[in-house]
């Protein structure tokens, strides 16, 4: 079944283990790559709380829901999931919209930098 409407969007904040911080960005290394090669896939991106320095924040955009539905069909996507798991200290927090007739960001309407 065809999904029509725009990408999909979603931010994912993991709240990582103290003692495994250290680990996150390579235990999630492999994923990351297999994900940024999904056709369907716009942008995958970790960022890490300069609030919290063990929460990490995953923005990530699909093309539209049917390569959402590839991706978490994807094998990687469960081996990612596994790799996760030890290291988290709870369950991930995750907004997950869809966006019509978009497939980027937009500039800031109210901070132009010329």
């Amino acid at each position: 079944m065809a999904h029509h409407g725009g990408m999909i969007f979603i931010v994912v904040r993991y709240q990582v283990l103290p003692e495994k911080t250290d680990e996150w960005v390579t235990a999630v290394g492999s994923f990351t790559k297999k994900v940024r090669e999904e056709p369907g896939n716009l942008w995958f991106t970790w960022s890490r709380s300069v609030e919290d320095p063990n929460e990490f924040v995953l923005v990530e955009a699909f093309r539209d829901g049917d390569a959402g539905v590839a991706h978490v069909q994807a094998p990687h996507f469960s081996e990612g999931l596994e790799a996760m798991r030890p290291l988290l200290a709870k369950t991930p927090r995750i907004i997950n919209v869809e966006i019509p007739d978009r497939t980027d960001w937009s500039e800031m309407g109210e901070l132009q930098v010329t």
